[in-house]
């Protein structure tokens, strides 16, 4: 969902650096804590961007997580409209980034697939 436009792809660099320093320093929600902004992908119209985010260290779900966001999504809007001087600030969607959860059960995979051959070349050997 990455806009291609050069601008596109400045509004979400920038868009990324206000809502983590505005996630850090403005949103009070117990839920939210301390998360990491990956990517923001900007709707090629711009009236809507997804947040990618990965939860640090939280004592709550990424669901619970990312509902606290949700919750805080209006507010966050508004202060990144003021924040870039947009006229019209993209809808926030918030979304768990679980790529790297994804890559260590795929790295597990390749690990458990390399023993089971070595095993079976080491009963062929013998």
């Amino acid at each position: 969902m990455s806009s291609a436009s050069p601008r596109g792809r400045k509004i979400e660099a920038q868009l990324q650096r206000v809502l983590a320093s505005l996630i850090a320093r403005e949103v009070k929600d117990p839920r939210v804590g301390n998360v990491t902004i990956t990517t923001v992908g900007l709707s090629a119209d711009m009236t809507l961007a997804r947040v990618y985010f990965v939860p640090f260290a939280s004592r709550h779900p990424p669901e619970e997580v990312r509902r606290g966001l949700t919750h805080a999504g209006g507010f966050l809007r508004g202060e990144v409209g003021r924040a870039l001087g947009l006229r019209h600030a993209p809808r926030l969607e918030f979304i768990v980034d679980d790529t790297a959860d994804k890559a260590a059960q795929l790295t597990g995979l390749i690990d458990q697939a390399v023993e089971q051959d070595q095993a079976k070349h080491k009963d062929t050997d013998t």
